[in-house]
């Protein structure tokens, strides 16, 4: 469906992208002619993704780095300028969720979402806007959202704050930085089975078919399908489109918040100690 150019002469960082559906985005992206840079926290997982992401023959690079850290962020648009070129486009992919009952959700638990998905999105954003801005140069945003931060959703109240701020964010710098020819667009995904998500928001495989039989398409989302939405929105294709968050969920959104339905599963206190079970206190602290 997309020619082979069309992400030709950009350069697209992807935080996020060692793995799981960053991993598949940058993969696109490099398909189809761009130059793509993936950032993260382990080295050896980005290295692996480098290897693959390259098979496709385009420029690609990699930094670690902690998006929560100001300073680290600037650090490796620096290695990442001088190692891959100009870099005109970004994925805010970096996340972080776990369930957890509200009421006994520790501030740090609490915090260490809201740094990575608000504050990380934040300092990946403003450093690349202030660059573009100050060099006269169009740019273009995603923001990967979710689709309760319209409904609100149960037991991930975190990641439900700092995705509303950053879809905020998105239609806030859409506007003010129109003028200079930066769109900021945002993906809402349902849901797209990932081993790392799976492992923190699929308690079991009873629950996993339960949300398939609930869900209006009865099956999960491709990390294909998401892909080429992002490259899309990226893509050229898009020069008019700003300021919006497209979701891609199969109508999975019009049911309400995406986890209310654990809720109907089993006594409150059952699930709690579940959630205990799949994310012991100490890694929520």
């Amino acid at each position: 469906m997309f020619n082979k150019d069309l992400l030709k002469g950009k350069g697209i960082l992807v935080t996020g992208g060692g793995s799981g559906l960053g991993l598949a985005m940058a993969r696109r992206f490099a398909e189809l002619g761009a130059a793509v840079a993936i950032c993260g926290r382990n080295e050896e997982k980005l290295k692996k993704a480098v290897a693959e992401i390259g098979a496709a023959g385009n420029p690609v690079a990699y930094a670690v780095c902690d998006v929560r850290d100001y300073d680290a962020v600037t650090a490796m648009y620096q290695k990442l300028r001088e190692e891959l070129g100009e870099i005109n486009g970004l994925v805010n992919n970096a996340a972080g969720n776990f369930y957890c009952a509200s009421e006994d959700l520790t501030p740090g638990g609490f915090r260490a979402v809201v740094d990575i998905v608000l504050q990380g999105t934040f300092n990946c954003t403003q450093q690349l806007g202030k660059y573009l801005i100050e060099h006269k140069k169009p740019g273009s945003i995603l923001n990967i959202v979710t689709t309760y931060t319209q409904t609100g959703s149960a037991f991930v109240l975190p990641s439900a704050c700092a995705k509303a701020g950053v879809e905020a964010m998105t239609k806030t710098l859409a506007y003010e930085w129109a003028e200079y020819g930066i769109r900021v667009n945002g993906i809402a995904p349902g849901p797209f089975p990932t081993k790392g998500a799976w492992q923190r928001l699929m308690p079991s495989k009873d629950v996993e078919q339960m949300y398939l039989k609930r869900h209006p398409m009865h099956r999960f989302g491709n990390p294909e399908e998401l892909a080429n939405l992002a490259a899309f929105l990226l893509s050229d294709m898009a020069a008019y489109i700003s300021g919006d968050v497209v979701v891609i969920d199969g109508a999975e959104h019009l049911q309400g918040g995406q986890f209310n339905f654990l809720t109907q599963l089993m006594p409150r206190e059952q699930l709690k100690a579940i959630f205990q079970a799949m994310h012991p206190k100490k890694k929520q602290g």
